[in-house]
């Protein structure tokens, strides 16, 4: 098969690395319109569960990504003053830098014979019309999308909340929440490490307190001063830094979440966030990209026709992802409504933060959640100590073109993401 992707995030990279492991004979060529190692962003996470997939899938990337990988297994709040840890037994998060990222997965699809054309852009399929496939994983702004956007039935909603996507050089040894209050309301931060001198750092707040700090005024260095100042305790005074490329600037945005009533036309199919975005505060988007590779390339080497494998890849992805897209909803709207629960004591509020992909925690007032939910925390602990072992293993054979398929599972609803 002659395969066209145009954008070389990992979806793309992702794919192509797994249609050549399936079969080397596939004519892959991936398109980026940006010269090499110029990607925005700093740093992605990951946890435990995902690791393991991308290991049992390629174990040769997933050694290098775990290489370059910084790990925590423990999550600290900052509640304007009051601090509040909570540890994650068993559980790891990872960090990696977006283009470390980009850069091993590019070095293994190449490994593996496939064609990386850096500054080309492809604009219409007509430019690749000789690819029995091309696959759109050219971003949200995808210009493929957007050239038959009423075929897919693309549709955007604006978050209420701004925010800004930042880096600093204070390394954090846990993943980091940070709440201040102003004079105007609350703006947070949370913060993480992905490499040995470098975290993310994502600050948002509420318009009206953006509009009362005057940040809606203020340029990109103006912006980074204020917001120094205000958590200047969280960065213990390491500055915050705008874009990760010479001449970027940071901006302060609304986050648009996009869906598409279809993923496919012809021989045009859509993957990563040029069909899905879920909420940056799930984390959940390189996961999510990843599990559409892994879905794809299922669908295409299952003995069906083109369109029917595209239309196959559509319906069994969009079913798997739709508990993401509504936990990543409720984590946007949790934090649109803080006010709602930021007057609770640290412990409780942090508690509520952690459980907010409930359904069930809008409808209900917050100190009678937290109440209920601690009763049944005891509950279960006390069934637990008279709960027989569990039976061993069925012993099933593992399958991995299952694992990285599957979807994200708990990872799309940890508190952090």
């Amino acid at each position: 098969m002659k395969v066209a992707c145009v954008g070389g995030g990992p979806a793309s990279l992702y794919f192509s690395i797994l249609m050549k492991l399936v079969d080397p004979s596939h004519d892959i060529t991936i398109y980026e319109r940006n010269p090499a190692g110029s990607t925005h962003g700093w740093g992605v996470t990951y946890l435990d569960e995902l690791f393991g997939d991308l290991h049992n899938v390629d174990p040769e990337s997933a050694r290098v990504i775990g290489e370059n990988s910084v790990r925590w297994d423990t999550e600290v709040a900052y509640f304007d003053g009051h601090t509040t840890v909570a540890s994650q037994p068993g559980t790891n998060g990872y960090g990696i830098g977006r283009q470390r990222m980009l850069d091993i997965l590019t070095e293994r699809a190449c490994s593996l014979g496939v064609h990386v054309e850096f500054e080309r852009e492809i604009a219409a399929e007509e430019e690749v019309a000789d690819a029995d496939l091309v696959v759109a994983g050219d971003g949200v702004n995808s210009v493929m999308r957007e050239r038959h956007a009423d075929h897919f039935g693309t549709k955007v909603e604006t978050g209420r909340n701004v925010y800004m996507w930042l880096g600093t050089t204070k390394v954090f040894e846990t993943f980091v929440f940070a709440f201040v209050e102003t004079a105007h309301g609350w703006i947070w931060c949370y913060g993480y490490r992905f490499d040995r001198g470098h975290s993310t750092c994502v600050v948002e707040c509420s318009p009206e307190t953006w509009r009362g700090l005057g940040l809606d005024q203020t340029n990109e260095a103006d912006s980074l001063a204020v917001l120094e100042k205000l958590f200047a305790d969280t960065l213990d005074g390491h500055p915050l830094v705008g874009r990760s490329q010479p001449g970027g600037t940071a901006h302060w945005l609304n986050f648009r979440t996009l869906t598409n009533r279809r993923w496919q036309r012809g021989n045009l199919v859509l993957v990563g966030d040029a069909a899905h975005t879920t909420h940056y505060s799930i984390g959940a988007g390189t996961a999510l990209a990843l599990g559409d590779a892994a879905f794809l390339v299922r669908a295409l080497h299952s003995g069906l026709p083109l369109q029917s494998a595209l239309v196959r890849y559509e319906r069994e992805r969009k079913a798997v992802i739709l508990p993401a897209q509504r936990t990543a909803r409720r984590s946007a709207r949790w934090y649109e409504n803080l006010p709602r629960y930021i007057g609770l004591p640290p412990e409780q509020a942090f508690t509520l933060l952690c459980q907010r992909q409930s359904a069930l925690l809008p409808c209900v007032p917050p100190r009678l959640y937290y109440r209920v939910g601690h009763l049944a925390e005891l509950a279960g602990r006390a069934l637990a100590r008279v709960r027989p072992e569990p039976a061993e293993e069925s012993g099933l054979p593992h399958s991995p073109a299952r694992d990285l398929a599957h979807g994200p599972g708990d990872d799309a609803g940890h508190p952090h993401r």
